[in-house]
C-alpha cells in the first residue's frame, strides 16, 4: 500500500470497527481495489488471548475462514501469506469437529499433532477453496513462502537483532523450520496446479519463494526500534526486539517487485 500510494491516492472504503484488521482501499484512478484480511491461520478458529487466560489457539482445519472465502468472487489476485502462527500452542479439530490433537497444550488430554501437518492441511483446504470456485476463470493465486526470523539469543536481550548488513552467499544455512515450511508450501502449490490442469481450468497458481531472500536479510527487521527512541534514557540490558516482522524498505520492496513481475508475466501470457 505504501508503494502503490506513491503513484495514486487510495481511499479507505472499509475497515472493521474493532481492531481494524480488515481493510479495503480503492484506487479510483485505476479502478483497482486492495483488500487486507487478517486470517493468520486461513481457517476458522479462535486466537490466543492472554488477557483472558486463553493460552492457545483453537483451529478447525477443514473450514476456510469466511472472512476471505466469501469475498473470493470479487478478487482477481489472491495472495496467501501465513505460517509463523502455526508454531504456537494450538488445539486442532477436523471434519465434524473431531479432535485431531494438540501442539504443546498440556492442559488438554489429547495426542500430539505436528504443526507442520496442520499447516499443510490449511494450505490444501485454502487452495482447494479457490480452485473449486475459480478453476474455469482467468484468476491468479500466489502463495508466499515462509520468511525467516533472525533472533540471536533471547528476544528481549540487548543485541538479539544486531545485524546491519545482509548476509553474503554461504554466510548462513537454512534452518530446519524455514526449510520445512518452504518445502511444504512449494509441494502444495504444485499439487494445486496439477488439479487445475486436470480440470482444464484457467486459474493460475504460483509460489512467491521469498524464504532464501528473507534468510539473507537479517538487517531487515525493526529490531530494538519497534518503538521510537528505545535508548532515550540510556542503554538497557533488556529491550523489546522485533526480529520477526519486516521493515518496508529492502526485503518487502524486493518481494513486491517479484510479485509485480509475476503479474506482468501473467498479463503477457
Amino acid at each position: 500500500m505504501c508503494l502503490l500510494s506513491t503513484i495514486s491516492k487510495p481511499e479507505l472504503v472499509f475497515q472493521d470497527s474493532d481492531e481494524q484488521k480488515f481493510r479495503r482501499w480503492v484506487f479510483y484512478e485505476y479502478n483497482a481495489t486492495v483488500s487486507v484480511f487478517w486470517s493468520p491461520f486461513l481457517v476458522n478458529g479462535t486466537e490466543n488471548d492472554y488477557s483472558k487466560g486463553i493460552r492457545h489457539n483453537t483451529l478447525y482445519l477443514d473450514t476456510p475462514n469466511e472472512k476471505w472465502a466469501t469475498e473470493l468472487d470479487k478478487i482477481d489476485v489472491v495472495v496467501f501469506s501465513c505460517g509463523h502462527w502455526f508454531v504456537q500452542r494450538a488445539i486442532y479439530y477436523g471434519e465434524g469437529n473431531q479432535l485431531l490433537g494438540c501442539n504443546s497444550v498440556q492442559e488438554v488430554n489429547c495426542t500430539n499433532f505436528n504443526f507442520l501437518d496442520a499447516f499443510r492441511k490449511v494450505l490444501r483446504i485454502a487452495l482447494k477453496e479457490v480452485t473449486k470456485r475459480h478453476f474455469k476463470l482467468e484468476k491468479n493465486v500466489v502463495v508466499a513462502t515462509f520468511p525467516s526470523a533472525h533472533f540471536e539469543g533471547e528476544w528481549d536481550k540487548f543485541g538479539a537483532c544486531p545485524k546491519t548488513e545482509p548476509y553474503k552467499e554461504g554466510d548462513t544455512e537454512m534452518p530446519h523450520l524455514e526449510n520445512d515450511m518452504r518445502k511444504l508450501a512449494i509441494e502444495e502449490v504444485a499439487m494445486a496446479v496439477k488439479d487445475v490442469k486436470e480440470m482444464n481450468g484457467g486459474l493460475k497458481i504460483e509460489a512467491l519463494d521469498v524464504t532464501k531472500l528473507a534468510l539473507l536479510r537479517p538487517d531487515g527487521h525493526p529490531g530494538p526500534y519497534l518503538f521510537p527512541n528505545p535508548f532515550a534514557n540510556g542503554m538497557k540490558e533488556r529491550v523489546l526486539n522485533d526480529c520477526l516482522h519486516w521493515c518496508l524498505p529492502g526485503p518487502i520492496d524486493t518481494w513486491n517487485a517479484l510479485l509485480l513481475e509475476l503479474m506482468k508475466r501473467w498479463n503477457d501470457a
